[in-house]
């Protein structure tokens, strides 16, 4: 079955750095485009950043534009998130998602936790 599995998150100081990896199962990684999503403390999922199939186009959110860095890796099944110079305001837990025209066929992770804090 699809699976999607986030590691990487933690707690960093402001102005620090993390990467996140998404692992992927259960289907062919390089058929499909893929996102990062987030949720802060009692707000909605909100769209951080998004990578065709191929790796050859990136969109980003304008509040993690020039800081966050999406990439995937087709060969090994797995999706990535560079975040550098964390704000506090980049403090929720992330998500990599699996889309699809077809919300039945749409597939989430777990989640991650990230914190920026001092």
């Amino acid at each position: 079955q699809v699976q999607l599995v986030e590691s990487g998150g933690g707690l960093v100081q402001p102005g620090g750095s993390l990467r996140l990896s998404c692992t992927a199962s259960g289907f062919s990684f390089s058929d499909f485009h893929m996102n990062w999503y987030r949720q802060a403390p009692g707000m909605g999922r909100e769209l951080v950043a998004a990578i065709t199939r191929d790796g050859g186009s990136t969109n980003y959110a304008d509040s993690v534009k020039g800081r966050f860095t999406i990439s995937r890796d087709n060969a090994k099944n797995t999706l990535y998130l560079q975040m550098d110079n964390l704000k506090p305001e980049d403090t929720a837990v992330y998500y990599c998602k699996r889309p699809h025209m077809d919300p039945r066929l749409e597939y989430w992770g777990q989640g991650t936790q990230v914190t920026v804090s001092s």
